[in-house]
């Protein structure tokens, strides 16, 4: 079943927000210099370098608690129909992302708790964002805004593992499953299924446009007195409300 125009991004929206509220509720403690928290307890003395292990942990999540409702604001109509507005936000989000989020979840991921499988996704969740980023930047620069939405959407998509994950974890603390594996599948799990249904949806609008041109052509190819303008209108009003409803 297929749901309304719109209502599959508004929820996701929703969803990302309270998240993003709830992560930023319970992280809090890192910024607390006379208590530190029972995680940042547990992994200080395994860490090679302390120091600049906690640094980056501050660093990491200052930026994602920026960066990520900012990311979904970027998504929200109101924004992306003010050119000016999400131009400039795009440019303050890029920064804190490239800058502070990155870097740090890179040295973070390195000790990151469950060893090797732990590290390797993140690190692979960090380089999609960076990708993205950049990608994404440059193809905004050159007015490719297909290409702009595409990687523009995998960023967010990567972004939100941090909520899914969270919630992923806690479902098996519930079910009192074992917490190493938990952890693994936990991460891997949105770290590909989010990056999976980005594609997929660009993938949708990228056939959305492709059709549209088709029929433009061929309707072009025939003889001039059979060149119906109402019927390229009509077509081209149904592509309109195919790119509103697949983000574009």
């Amino acid at each position: 079943m297929r749901l309304p125009t719109g209502i599959g991004r508004k929820l996701f929206l929703l969803v990302m927000f309270v998240g993003a509220a709830v992560i930023t509720a319970v992280s809090l403690g890192y910024f607390d210099s006379d208590e530190l928290p029972p995680f940042v307890i547990e992994r200080l003395p395994v860490v090679k370098f302390p120091s600049l292990w906690l640094l980056a942990l501050k660093v990491h999540v200052a930026s994602a608690l920026v960066s990520l409702p900012l990311c979904l604001c970027l998504m929200m109509r109101g924004v992306q129909r003010r050119p000016l507005l999400h131009r400039w936000l795009g440019r303050v989000t890029g920064a804190w992302v490239m800058v502070g989020l990155v870097p740090s979840g890179a040295v973070l991921a390195f000790n990151a708790k469950g060893g090797v499988p732990v590290s390797a996704g993140f690190l692979l969740s960090g380089a999609i964002i960076a990708y993205g980023m950049v990608y994404g930047v440059l193809a905004a620069r050159r007015r490719d805004m297909v290409a702009h939405s595409r990687a523009m959407r995998h960023v967010v998509a990567q972004m939100s593992v941090a909520v899914f994950s969270r919630a992923m974890i806690v479902g098996f603390d519930v079910l009192e499953f074992d917490p190493d594996v938990a952890y693994v599948i936990s991460l891997w799990v949105p770290v590909l299924f989010t990056a999976a249904v980005a594609e997929a949806v660009s993938r949708r609008s990228r056939l959305s446009l492709g059709n549209f041109l088709t029929l433009v052509t061929q309707t072009m190819k025939g003889p001039y007195h059979a060149l119906k303008p109402h019927t390229v209108l009509v077509r081209a009003r149904s592509y309109g409300h195919s790119v509103a409803r697949h983000g574009r």
